[in-house]
């Protein structure tokens, strides 16, 4: 299993994500992760299950009260279960802070490449420092699948996106017992009306001709239409992709782009001309 590790810039991520449905599908999957935790954790301080009867019950349920939590994507409403005597406190804040990012990026895969029982064990995992039955994991990946599947699906026909940007950022995961990296394919629209979304994720070995082509009829699967202008860095394979499959649409080159790679290659004949200048003296 591709598990995401803590390399990625979150600041890159919320970006990526800001003025988008993506952060939505994040929240809503991250809620329910969290809630079924804290139902759980009260299960076990109570040592019975709901309308169970038990010798060895320690308390009795009491309903719930709400409170936010701040994540990296922004902020979330938990329903945070309570017990009659009130002593039961779940851990879950306090460890969410520790693995706010990690948890975040497991999230972040797991949107990408579909929910399985592995990726919700090791996002459990983050939060409880330990093992989980297999039982609850499969319930809690029953539930989140229909969640993921629906965002990572959608069709994308019911409106016209007449402007796209697309982009690759890249981040090390631990594949097979060692660190690689790999290429996050990220496409963003925005509709007539100016509301920018990200619309497709898609992760591939490297950046690519074939595999930007791929992503590219992936979203023409659901849908998506050939829009106005595409923009995007000047990255040779991702050009050739965009002039073959979306015929008669315009291409700019991000500007953003543009201007770092200014600066870098500025810095590096500035450097070389230093050098040289030294060596002469």
């Amino acid at each position: 299993m591709t598990q995401i590790q803590f390399s990625l810039d979150l600041d890159i991520l919320k970006d990526s994500v800001m003025n988008s449905n993506l952060d939505t599908i994040m929240k809503s999957s991250l809620v329910l992760v969290l809630n079924q935790l804290m139902e759980k954790e009260r299960d076990d301080y109570l040592q019975a299950g709901a309308y169970e009867r038990s010798n060895d019950r320690q308390d009795y349920r009491n309903g719930y009260y709400e409170r936010d939590l701040l994540i990296g994507v922004g902020k979330i409403k938990l329903r945070v279960p309570r017990t009659r005597e009130g002593n039961f406190s779940p851990t879950v804040f306090e460890k969410f802070s520790r693995v706010d990012q990690a948890l975040t990026l497991s999230m972040l895969e797991m949107v990408v490449n579909g929910v399985s029982t592995r990726k919700v064990t090791n996002i459990v995992e983050q939060l409880c420092g330990q093992g989980v039955s297999k039982s609850f994991v499969s319930s809690l990946t029953e539930k989140l699948d229909p969640i993921v599947n629906k965002w990572a699906n959608r069709p994308l026909n019911v409106q016209y996106f007449p402007y796209l940007y697309a982009d690759a950022m890249y981040i090390k995961v631990r594949e097979h017992n060692k660190v690689v990296s790999k290429a996050v394919y990220i496409m963003t629209a925005m509709n007539e009306k100016k509301k920018r979304q990200v619309i497709g994720l898609k992760v591939d070995h490297v950046e690519s001709f074939e595999a930007w082509k791929g992503f590219f009829q992936e979203l023409k699967s659901r849908g998506l239409q050939s829009p106005k202008l595409v923009t995007s860095d000047a990255h040779a394979g991702l050009k050739k992709a965009i002039e073959r499959e979306f015929i008669g649409t315009s291409w700019q080159r991000c500007t953003v782009h543009l201007k770092r790679n200014i600066i870098k290659n500025y810095l590096k004949k500035y450097e070389t001309s230093h050098i040289r200048s030294e060596e002469n003296l």
